[in-house]
């Protein structure tokens, strides 16, 4: 008889009786089924062949002097073992055969007719691999659903929040523009002013922009390894800074550990330093005598460890949880969109990094972030980009 098994089995018979054992393996050896066997009676054998023999099914007796078969099929689902479950036993009721079926059991059959074993064995694999599959897609489907309801709801909120904050500036200028037209000549202070509030807005607007385009390049753009000079972004990072209100008054300090080179998305990493950067300048504690941020670097074959940390105004406690939401703005000092932190939330996950923020509220926050060192990826991207 031709088997209908592509590949030996492991089985794990739960079993008292060694002449039974005998005859389930002569039964399936007929109908040319190749197996590996191994054969328990009580619970702690049966628990610690689960962990270590990881059958392919299970062909269990009901009753065993110490332990039957209901307990053993509970202990599978406790330890969340997905395998065929048949009792092999002798004559038993029909109602309690339905009881086994409804707690689990894939199906019986009765000593007295293991002719029938090998295709109960071959129809709950069959099964099993289906009830497998249809979970992996009801869970692939619903993680595209989460996905969907995710970019929908974020969806909904940009076109809100980017329409209000774009018009809204506009609409200042307009405003201011038109007072100043209405005046004369002789109010000069007064345009002064009004060009200083016109200079503001725009400024808001640049940086909404700004935001904008961070957020669409990292959503849409794949990402770029390459070997990076950690310690050169930063200072250009600070170089771009320097115009910035407050930066001048900013003691800056920047230590890098380069055990090894840096790969990594230097993009991304342009990113995420301008925005954690900017934040600590915007957000400095300007009355206090010493205003400072620290960056610390260190990177090894695996990752790269960066902690940033200022002595700005901090962040109160009911708001830390979150900063990293999209249009989220824990400050009425805020001049962007709100996107800053949810950017950079975004380019370490596309970058499988992860961030985490401490903050006390008056004394400052620190920012700790892991980013993985890709370097083994360069030389697989050089090698495809050779042979194309």
């Amino acid at each position: 008889m031709k088997s209908a098994f592509t590949r030996e089995l492991k089985i794990l018979m739960l079993e008292d009786l060694q002449d039974d054992v005998g005859l389930i393996e002569h039964a399936l050896s007929r109908d040319g089924v190749h197996f590996t066997s191994i054969q328990v009676d009580s619970r702690d054998e049966f628990v610690q062949a689960l962990q270590t023999f990881l059958p392919d099914v299970i062909l269990s007796d009901h009753s065993l002097p110490q332990f039957n078969s209901i307990e053993a099929l509970k202990i599978c689902k406790e330890h969340g073992h997905n395998v065929p479950f048949i009792l092999v036993t002798g004559t038993v009721s029909e109602e309690f055969a339905v009881s086994c079926l409804k707690q689990g059991a894939d199906d019986y059959v009765l000593k007295s007719n293991l002719a029938r074993l090998s295709s109960a064995i071959a129809n709950s694999m069959r099964q099993r691999q289906v009830e497998t599959r249809r979970r992996q897609a009801e869970t692939a489907l619903r993680k595209q659903n989460e996905e969907l309801t995710k970019i929908n709801k974020e969806l909904d909120s940009f076109v809100y929040s980017v329409s209000h904050n774009l018009r809204a500036p506009l609409m200042s200028v307009l405003g201011l523009v038109q007072l100043a037209k209405m005046d004369d000549d002789n109010h000069q202070k007064l345009f002064h002013e009004y060009f200083s509030r016109i200079e503001h807005s725009i400024h808001k607007l640049d940086e909404t922009l700004k935001e904008i385009l961070d957020y669409s390049r990292n959503a849409r753009s794949e990402v770029c390894i390459e070997r990076v000079n950690l310690r050169g972004l930063i200072e250009e990072t600070f170089d771009r800074m320097r115009y910035l209100s407050g930066s001048d008054c900013m003691d800056k300090e920047i230590v890098v550990e380069e055990d090894v080179p840096l790969f990594s998305d230097a993009h991304r990493l342009i990113v995420i330093f301008n925005n954690l950067i900017s934040n600590s300048i915007k957000y400095r504690a300007a009355t206090k005598e010493r205003q400072f941020i620290r960056i610390h670097a260190r990177i090894t074959r695996t990752d790269a460890f960066i902690h940033f940390e200022d002595n700005g105004i901090g962040i109160s406690p009911d708001l830390i949880t979150k900063i990293f939401d999209m249009f989220f703005r824990a400050t009425a000092k805020s001049e962007g969109a709100g996107l800053g932190l949810y950017i950079v939330k975004e380019a370490i996950d596309k970058l499988g990094g992860a961030i985490q923020v401490r903050s006390n509220f008056g004394e400052g926050t620190t920012f700790e972030i892991r980013l993985p060192n890709k370097q083994e990826i360069v030389p697989l991207i050089t090698t495809q980009q050779q042979a194309s």
